[in-house]
């Protein structure tokens, strides 16, 4: 009997992010994501900047794919986050007054 290896992670059941990832790295579904379908990368070029297993890069997308709502409610968290810390930010000498 084949076994088959566990490649992404729930943020849920991980101990070292906050989002789904790819086993053993800090590599997020959503960033592959990014990289591939809304950037100019192909998996393979992912696969090897990153040093993945190129069925980790595919496996990261299906995840992608396979949920929606997860993957939706990551990104407006990570959104609502960046825009904390946008408003905390010091840009300029008038942001100090």
């Amino acid at each position: 009997m084949a076994t088959q290896k566990r490649w992404i992670v729930s943020g849920e059941d991980s101990s070292v992010h906050d989002e789904p990832h790819v086993e053993g790295r800090r590599i997020t579904v959503r960033s592959i994501h990014e990289w591939i379908e809304n950037g100019d990368l192909d998996p393979e070029t992912v696969a090897d900047r990153y040093d993945l297993d190129i069925a980790a890069v595919y496996r990261a997308l299906a995840y992608y794919h396979e949920h929606p709502e997860e993957m939706r409610r990551v990104e407006r968290e990570r959104a609502a986050a960046i825009e904390r810390h946008r408003e905390r930010a010091v840009t300029s000498p008038e942001d100090l007054e």
